[in-house]
Parts: structure tokens; C-alpha cells; sequence
């Protein structure tokens, strides 16, 4: 017997579609379909139609069409058992996005040198609704476990990441944003609201957020984050550094390093990227309001 817990997606931030019901130019097929693709975690290799219907909460004949639709288009393939995993036509789809983004261009060398220096890995992410999705990644802690890549979903309050995108935002957007994790999930977003509200003050003086293994599935697991001033992507973007933090002796040894090394050279490495951003932005001759 199937649990909430197991059918649920990892992570918030499936659209309602009835939400939409009133805009007469929204395509709700076309939303649906592409609620399917998303319905997908790292961690499925295939997926059934009734698994599906749990995840979207949409009816089992849509479901039906939508899969059929999808796997003859090549963002779905369907298994001799019926199950269906994404195709190569979703890769295919995403590589224009990753390839025609000059952030990251910029931000990959200086990334590549922040995680030699300190031995961390080292994260460029931005927010897609409900998550923050990593964009590039550049790995150097060998004592981390966690190896995320370009596209890997993270919640939002739980991680310094996702933290530092939300409270980069003006308080009117952040205000949405909460309202939004409220209603998707109101038991989760009441553990998890104290985490963001106990930071907003420290990130107003410092410009940067701590994670202390908050996020139960890599409780092992630090992070300074800090959203990037820069002009080059339409979205805000943040870069962290993430650190496996030992149990025992080493575990303190672990935390301060940290703060006391690694967030020094974090923030040197943002101001670069953000100079780096200037020069290539196709204003950069005009002052910045």
C-alpha cells in the first residue's frame, strides 16, 4: 500500500492548474503535459500512469493521452512493462537554455577557483518556482557524498541556497513566494518557516546565509550561500559553497572553517563575477541604478 510520503513529489511546487481557470489564454493541455515531465525526480527511473495521476493529480484517461502524446515526441519512453521514463528529446530541450546563458559562462572559471581554493563544492543556482535547480556545479569536497548536477532541485527553506534566492527578493515577491509553499504543502511550510525568518536580520547586515544540515536529506551536510548581483540573467541567481562536516572532534573544526575561511572567499569570488557580468552585459557603459 502506497503512503502519502511515497507519492507525493520530493519537492513543492507542482502548478494547480485549476488556478489558471479564469486566463482564457492559458493552454491548459499544454500545461498539463508538461506538469507530467515534471513529475519526475532524480531518483525515478520509470514511472507508471497511476503513479503519475498520484503526483499531478490528474485523471487517469489524461494522464493516458498525455503520456501517449509525449512518448511519440520523444520526451517520453515507454518500457515493455508500460512505465514510462523521460526520453532524450527533454535533454535536448534544455541544452539551448544551459548553453545560451551567459551567467553561467561567466561565473564557471571563477566557480572552478573558488572550490580548489577552499575544497568545498561550489553551486551556481536559481530559483524555478517552488525550488531552487542548480546550473552549474563544480565539486571538490571528496568527503561529501552529496554530488548534485545542472538541473538538481533543492528546496527552498531548508538549504542556504534556497534561502538566499527567496530573501534577495523584494518583500512583496517573498511574501508570494511563502504564501505560495504555504498552500502547497501548510504542515511542511510551518516546520520550516522558522528557518527563514531566523535569518532575514543576519542576511540584511551580511549579504549571505548559513545552512547547519537543516535539510534532512543531507544532514551532514553545510552551506554559505549569497545571491549575485548581476544583470546577465533575467532571474536571481546565488552561488554556495558546501562542506561535509564531520561528526566528533572534527565537527567544530569543520563549522568554523567555514565561516572563517571559506565565507571571505565566497564573497571575493561573488564581487568578481558580478565585475566579470558588468563587462559583459551589453549596458555595462551605463550606471547601474
Amino acid at each position: 500500500m502506497r503512503t502519502a510520503a511515497s507519492i507525493r513529489p520530493p519537492l513543492p511546487g507542482l502548478a494547480r492548474i485549476e488556478d489558471t481557470s479564469g486566463d482564457r489564454q492559458f493552454a491548459n493541455a499544454l500545461a498539463r503535459g508538461l506538469e507530467v515531465l515534471r513529475a519526475f525526480a532524480p531518483s525515478d527511473r520509470a514511472l507508471s500512469n497511476r503513479e503519475l495521476c498520484d503526483r499531478t493529480g490528474l485523471p487517469k484517461a489524461t494522464v493516458s493521452r498525455l503520456t501517449h502524446t509525449l512518448t511519440l515526441l520523444g520526451y517520453l519512453s515507454r518500457g515493455a512493462d508500460q512505465r514510462v521514463s523521460l526520453g532524450a528529446g527533454v535533454l535536448a530541450l534544455g541544452y539551448p537554455l544551459l548553453a545560451g546563458m551567459p551567467v553561467r559562462q561567466v561565473a564557471r572559471p571563477w566557480l572552478e577557483q573558488l572550490a580548489r581554493e577552499t575544497r568545498c563544492t561550489v553551486n551556481l543556482a536559481t530559483r524555478d518556482r517552488l525550488c531552487a535547480v542548480y546550473l552549474d556545479s563544480c565539486r571538490a569536497d571528496r568527503g561529501n557524498t552529496f554530488h548534485p548536477d545542472i538541473g538538481s532541485p533543492l528546496p527552498l527553506l531548508t538549504t542556504a541556497i534556497g534561502r538566499a534566492l527567496v530573501l534577495a527578493r523584494p518583500a512583496a515577491e517573498q511574501a508570494a513566494i511563502l504564501n505560495r509553499l504555504k498552500v502547497d504543502d501548510p504542515q511542511r511550510f510551518r516546520d520550516e518557516r522558522p528557518l527563514i525568518d531566523a535569518e532575514r536580520d543576519a542576511f540584511r547586515r551580511r549579504g549571505w546565509t548559513h545552512g547547519t544540515g537543516q535539510w534532512s536529506r543531507r544532514p551532514g551536510v553545510h552551506a554559505v550561500a549569497m545571491p549575485l548581483r548581476q544583470t546577465l540573467h533575467t532571474e536571481t541567481v546565488a552561488i554556495n559553497c558546501t562542506l561535509a562536516v564531520h561528526a566528533g572532534t572534527r565537527r567544530a573544526a569543520d563549522a568554523a572553517r567555514l565561516v572563517d575561511e571559506v565565507v571571505p572567499a565566497m564573497l571575493e569570488t561573488a564581487r568578481r563575477i558580478e565585475s566579470a557580468c558588468r563587462t559583459e552585459a551589453p549596458s555595462s557603459r551605463s550606471p547601474r541604478p
